[in-house]
């Protein structure tokens, strides 16, 4: 997957929180939104700046949905996302972001590279 085709899913299945990402789809979306914000800080220091606000409000919705999907891929329910409030479980959620996804089918649907 290159890196526009994963920006195009993210905004397709912008609302689609129940099938599976894979590593490669979430870290270019990431890496997207963080060139994008990095760019916007740039040309307007002002983190409250219209443009800013407004490109990170259209990012929210796809950024979690693209994030449930990954740990969906690793057989994962979205809840345990929640343990980022924790500051030890933001390290199992980066491993977990890391890991290679499930062969095959699982019970949130089929390979997503299949």
């Amino acid at each position: 997957m290159n890196f526009f085709d994963a920006i195009k899913i993210c905004f397709i299945k912008y609302t689609n929180f129940s099938d599976r990402a894979s590593r490669s789809e979430f870290w270019l979306f990431y890496l997207f939104t963080s060139i994008v914000n990095l760019i916007l800080l740039v040309v307007n220091p002002d983190p409250y700046a219209s443009v800013s606000m407004i490109f990170t409000l259209a990012t929210v919705i796809p950024s979690t949905a693209v994030l449930a999907r990954r740990l969906h891929d690793i057989n994962r329910s979205v809840w345990w996302y929640l343990i980022a409030l924790t500051v030890i479980g933001i390290i199992p959620l980066i491993y977990w972001f890391c890991k290679k996804g499930d062969q095959g089918e699982n019970q949130f649907g089929d390979q997503p590279l299949a």
